[in-house]
């Protein structure tokens, strides 16, 4: 198997801001400067001075009017010197875990040995765009164009609502409202009680948001917002679908996920660094594997590519302690879950992003940053991460956690070096 044969990577470090409702705590935060603090936040956890990063791989949807490469502005805005090469990768949902993927790529092939990889994303700061502007509007109204809605959340190719693919979905697979709306409960809980208890607090990089006009004290966003907000059932339950209105949708506002904002960034390196610079590891990265298949069907392509990321690392399905499969709409992770015979005791063990959010840019990368916390605290060795993009793809990715290394003996198929 390929992560046999080729050179170990490291993920030395791994954050996130706080993940922020649309119009929330972090709207007043572009995405640029959400994802400047991960990578900042990122490099300060580790003795890796910024020069000694070679290059940026950093999810970004949402581009329009950031500017030029936004992956580029998030490094310099982190301080990283104008050597470093710098990608911005949109592959939507599924970009901050490409962007992981390829900066493993990147240093296994011998190309840098020290990479960030991540994503970011503002969708409180999407703009609406006015297509006739340019060549100008003859005669009638003038429409906008909501830029979250054009570029994050429509079928390009049949023009549908992705929520629309979701009922597709739970038609297909037999999911129900109340399976729909009850996945979704769950998940709140989860995440409600690993937020009450602290267990996101080692992944979270907090962001200060200065006062209005500077005057006064900056306000500290500490926490994901949404499971600080209390959890009403009887209303998740009575909420009206939100794509079909005839009285035969099941998919809602609550039982998927919210828009949302942040950030996330991970350190990766390869064996030498890791020895040179007498770094620590969170987790080797053992492999991954990409899907597609009919853009109406995304929501399941994790199931074919988890699969295909499971052989890539040379590992079976029931050696993996924990998964995060991300949840876009309740519907996926109970389809992928079915179709791969998973139970919930393995799957989003701190909620998902029905309950946390999903900036879309981010979710990948937050996914494998979430899943290292949930190693962490479960002394679980092996992870796996599964995200659907729009399109009909999907990403994924295997590691091995190096945290409880004293405790634990190191996956076989590669070499380890703490």
């Amino acid at each position: 198997m390929a992560s046999s044969s080729l050179p170990p990577v490291y993920i030395v470090s791994a954050v996130r801001t706080p993940l922020g409702q649309f119009q929330g705590s972090l709207a007043s935060q572009t995405a640029i400067q959400l994802g400047s603090h991960a990578i900042k936040s990122a490099l300060e956890r580790v003795p890796v001075k910024p020069e000694e990063i070679e290059e940026v791989f950093f999810g970004n949807v949402l581009s329009a009017n950031l500017g030029q490469n936004p992956a580029r502005q998030c490094a310099i805005g982190a301080g990283l010197p104008d050597s470093t090469v710098c990608t911005t990768i949109n592959k939507v949902c599924a970009s901050g875990l490409k962007s992981i993927i390829l900066a493993t790529q990147t240093i296994m092939t011998g190309n840098a040995s020290a990479i960030i990889a991540g994503g970011t994303e503002s969708m409180s700061n999407t703009p609406h765009y006015l297509p006739v502007l340019r060549t100008g509007s003859k005669f009638g109204n003038a429409t906008l164009v909501d830029g979250i809605l054009r570029d994050g959340l429509t079928d390009a190719y049949s023009s549908d609502h992705m929520g629309l693919q979701a009922e597709e979905c739970a038609s297909d697979h037999s999911f129900s409202r109340a399976d729909q709306d009850a996945y979704a409960v769950r998940s709140i809980k989860k995440a409600q009680h690993a937020s009450k208890t602290g267990l996101f607090a080692p992944e979270i990089a907090p962001v200060s948001i200065p006062a209005a006009r500077g005057k006064g004290a900056p306000t500290v966003v500490s926490l994901d917002e949404k499971p600080q907000m209390p959890l009403n059932v009887e209303k998740l339950e009575s909420m009206r679908p939100a794509f079909i209105t005839d009285g035969s949708g099941t998919v809602t506002a609550p039982n998927a996920s919210p828009l949302s904002d942040g950030a996330s960034a991970l350190v990766l390196v390869s064996e030498s660094f890791l020895k040179s610079h007498s770094l620590t590891p969170l987790a080797r990265i053992l492999g991954w594997g990409d899907a597609a298949q009919k853009p109406s069907k995304f929501t399941t392509a994790p199931a074919l590519a988890i699969p295909k990321a499971l052989k890539h690392a040379n590992i079976k399905i029931d050696e993996i302690d924990a998964f995060e499969i991300n949840e876009a709409f309740s519907v996926v992770a109970l389809a992928n879950l079915k179709l791969l015979s998973l139970g919930e005791d393995r799957v989003n063990l701190h909620g998902g992003a029905v309950a946390l959010g999903h900036p879309l840019g981010c979710s990948g990368a937050r996914i494998v940053t979430t899943l290292l916390g949930v190693l962490r605290e479960n002394k679980g060795r092996l992870g796996c991460v599964g995200i659907c993009n729009g399109g009909g793809g999907a990403s994924s990715l295997v590691l091995e956690s190096l945290q409880q290394q004293k405790e634990e003996k190191p996956a076989t198929n590669g070499s380890t070096e703490a």
